[in-house]
């Protein structure tokens, strides 16, 4: 595989991944790249599971407790909502409230509401609320802005 890193001063980050099969290796890179790559454990019911971020519609904390929700399970995880939002930063998750924070390629529609809040209506049908307070950093990140410097 050739790898090529050009430093442009000003220039805004940019990735592409040109390949003419897709191969295993091409597909690993296109998923470190996507952040597919983050796996969280945690439990639901009384075993252990091991959950791909990717996966995740959003994760909520609720009386210090924090739980990872997806299609199909809720997984209770052993990290705080604050720990979590380090780690998930930079792969496309987003702050929505004190207590919440979703994936933003999980969003289906996005309605504005009254004192700059937004209801987000993710995959599954959720409704989610982003508060005023993170509406404006949601609004700069569909925009093509990054996380959080």
């Amino acid at each position: 595989m050739k790898l090529t890193i050009n430093q442009i001063k000003g220039a805004e980050p940019q990735v592409s991944v040109t390949y003419d099969e897709m191969t295993p290796e091409v597909e690993r890179v296109i998923d470190l790249l996507k952040g597919n790559h983050l796996r969280l454990t945690g439990k639901s019911g009384d075993e252990t599971v091991v959950i791909s971020a990717a996966t995740i519609l959003y994760i909520e904390s609720v009386d210090d407790k924090t739980f990872a929700y997806t299609s199909d399970k809720v997984v209770q995880l052993k990290y705080s909502l604050a720990a979590l939002t380090e780690m998930l930063n930079d792969i496309r998750f987003f702050r929505c409230s004190k207590s919440m924070i979703l994936n933003i390629d999980k969003i289906e529609r996005l309605k504005s509401l009254p004192s700059n809040r937004i209801d987000a209506t993710m995959k599954g049908g959720e409704h989610i609320l982003i508060t005023r307070t993170y509406a404006t950093e949601l609004r700069r990140r569909l925009q093509g802005g990054r996380g959080h410097e």
